[in-house]
């Protein structure tokens, strides 16, 4: 280990992914290359996704085509079936759909394609800037000195709390909101 620093020494840089547009891989399916092309640009504009993504949005194309192709059997037959021994079972389609939809949901998520995946995504050139309003809980009191005190909000049941603190607390907004 000649010449180079020991991990915990070097310095964290922010990792930047890189600004290309992932390309559509060959082996997915027509339908899962229509959802590719639908998704693809918007997501790298949006900045989440870069081509280190690219396997993650492949893997939501192909399950999102799998479950459009279960969908589509299931309108021409019935979602149950009746076996010739007479027991009623549910179609092998039905569970090919909601493995599927369980396949998406994840990805969903982790690419932003729904509303609440978005909100919890932290968005590269997003700042917590003048769009975000914050909100904070003090406890304002006055000292066995006279001086008026202000301290972050403290759970009640914390022992560390000042003795000669007033038995009513007041919370202030701070901020517009």
């Amino acid at each position: 280990m000649r010449g180079r620093k020991p991990v915990a020494k070097r310095q964290r840089e922010t990792l930047v992914p890189p600004d290309a547009l992932p390309r559509c891989p060959a082996h997915l399916t027509q339908d899962a290359r229509k959802e590719w092309r639908r998704l693809a640009r918007p997501l790298h504009e949006m900045g989440i996704l870069s081509i280190t993504d690219r396997a993650a949005l492949a893997a939501y194309c192909q399950a999102w085509a799998r479950w459009v192709e279960a969908e589509e059997h299931l309108q021409k037959g019935p979602p149950l079936i009746k076996m010739p021994s007479g027991y009623v079972q549910q179609s092998p389609w039905m569970s090919i759909a909601n493995k599927q939809l369980e396949v998406m949901g994840r990805f969903m998520a982790e690419l932003g394609l729904s509303p609440s995946a978005r909100a919890r995504l932290s968005l590269p050139g997003a700042s917590g800037g003048d769009n975000v309003t914050t909100i904070e809980f003090v406890t304002v009191y006055t000292d066995k000195d006279g001086n008026e005190v202000r301290e972050p909000m403290r759970k009640p049941n914390e022992t560390n709390l000042p003795k000669d603190r007033p038995e009513t607390i007041t919370y202030e907004l701070n901020g517009d909101v």
